[in-house]
């Protein structure tokens, strides 16, 4: 595969078929595809069922083996082996024959979508359930039902992985991702699939400035439990940290601003976003709904923003059966990967320039600027001119990008250019 984005796809297809949950067999099979992907080592954390973390406690682990409906011909209704959408999450055993109407007490289905398979849970209250869609739900005869669920709710382990990739300093870039829903394919599939192939960009650069750090959690309890942990560190390195889900669909860019919108996070993104996909949405943190919710919470407030393409929650697709591979693309991924490596190597360049030539510098002699002057030929050299003016040591970067209405990509070559000629001083 010779693209990004068709690597990325093809990855989110092998993940796409596990049955995952917020802990369990299918989290551990997924951090261990993910760990074969990369080319940097993963630290896998277990943290036990019970351990209190914050105002939460880690849930018992849930294994789940087999789960169907079937009717008194012994023919399935339903059948978690065809569609893992079928049982509800976190679902308790069950081996009882009922007949319709207590069976209809225990099937969930989306209404106003009459046929799609929704995605439930029950992670906190223990009981059993099953998923179809409306359609087929309203089709079922009168008569005898078996429920079957062969599952387990034991005490065993909340599981994540965790990847560290040093730069010449001790500043951090966060990335944190989910792996705690079964067969979807943005909501799930395409987060781990951006923050793998990121992961092997990022190793192959050459003197990265910044440590970058990559978490694989379940949502909600993962981030809550990694925060209860890590807390400390991360309020003391991180720079800018981002949620990264839905990202593999075809669809405008999100993002999901800090609490404020005053961190660098998101001063980056909406940078990078504005030159990319002028038509991008910005969400304030009133309609937050991933993990950024954690980052910023009272007592935590990190620097942390989402990224998605199609928001969570805001795609007709979400949380249904029809979220699968047919959903996303080669060139919705390689879209999200080009966004967030600009990202990345604006943070990389962004310090506070300041020329160290006093007045205007003559470009000419160093190759910077045409010996012949012509109509036209000053329009070429406005950007390296205005970056100039502004680069007096009071703007950063993105700063200057913003004022100059030039792309931070472009800024970064002319500060190259203007380095290897000894005209510029930089400060953090």
């Amino acid at each position: 595969m010779n693209t990004d984005g068709e690597r990325m796809y093809k990855f989110a297809g092998d993940l796409f078929p596990i049955c995952r949950s917020i802990t369990g067999e299918g989290v551990v099979k997924t951090l261990s595809m993910i760990s074969d992907y990369i080319s940097a080592k993963m630290t896998i954390h277990q943290v036990p069922s019970g351990t209190q973390v914050f105002d939460w406690t880690v849930p018992k682990e849930w294994k789940i083996r087999q789960a169907y409906i079937e009717d008194e011909q012994k023919s399935k209704i339903i059948d978690f082996q065809k569609n893992n959408l079928h049982v509800m999450g976190y679902s308790a055993p069950v081996d009882k024959w009922v007949d319709l109407d207590e069976l209809k007490k225990y099937i969930y289905t989306q209404k106003d979508q009459p046929d799609v398979i929704p995605y439930v849970t029950s992670y906190y209250k223990e009981r059993f359930g099953f998923c179809m869609s409306e359609n087929q739900k309203n089709s079922l005869k009168e008569g005898r039902y078996h429920m079957y669920v062969d599952s387990e709710l034991f005490d065993g382990n909340l599981t994540y992985g965790e990847v560290v990739l040093p730069g010449q300093t001790q500043e951090e870039i966060f990335f944190s991702t989910y792996t705690c829903h079964p067969s979807m394919a943005n909501n799930e599939c395409s987060g781990p699939a951006l923050a793998a192939e990121l992961i092997n960009w990022i190793d192959k650069r050459k003197d990265n400035r910044y440590t970058y750090r990559f978490i694989f959690i379940p949502e909600t309890i993962g981030s809550i439990t990694y925060l209860s942990r890590n807390l400390e560190h991360l309020k003391k390195h991180m720079k800018a940290g981002f949620v990264l889900t839905c990202v593999g669909d075809d669809r405008e860019y999100s993002i999901v601003e800090s609490k404020y919108a005053d961190t660098l996070a998101d001063k980056v993104l909406e940078n990078v976003l504005s030159y990319h996909a002028p038509q991008y949405k910005r969400y304030s943190f009133l309609n937050r709904s991933s993990d950024e919710r954690q980052y910023n919470a009272v007592g935590v407030g990190l620097p942390v923003v989402a990224f998605s393409r199609s928001k969570c929650g805001e795609y007709p697709e979400y949380h249904t059966s029809l979220d699968d591979m047919t959903l996303v693309s080669e060139s919705g991924f390689q879209g999200a990967f080009d966004v967030m490596t600009q990202v990345i190597e604006a943070l990389e360049y962004n310090y506070n320039y300041k020329i160290n030539i006093v007045c205007e510098p003559q470009l000419g002699k160093r190759g910077l600027y045409p010996t012949i002057s012509q109509k036209g030929s000053y329009d070429e050299v406005m950007a390296i001119k205005d970056f100039i003016a502004y680069a007096d040591g009071r703007n950063d970067l993105i700063d200057i990008s913003n004022i100059i209405k030039v792309p931070v990509k472009r800024l970064c070559t002319i500060v190259d250019q203007l380095n290897a000629n000894g005209m510029l001083e930089q400060k953090r």
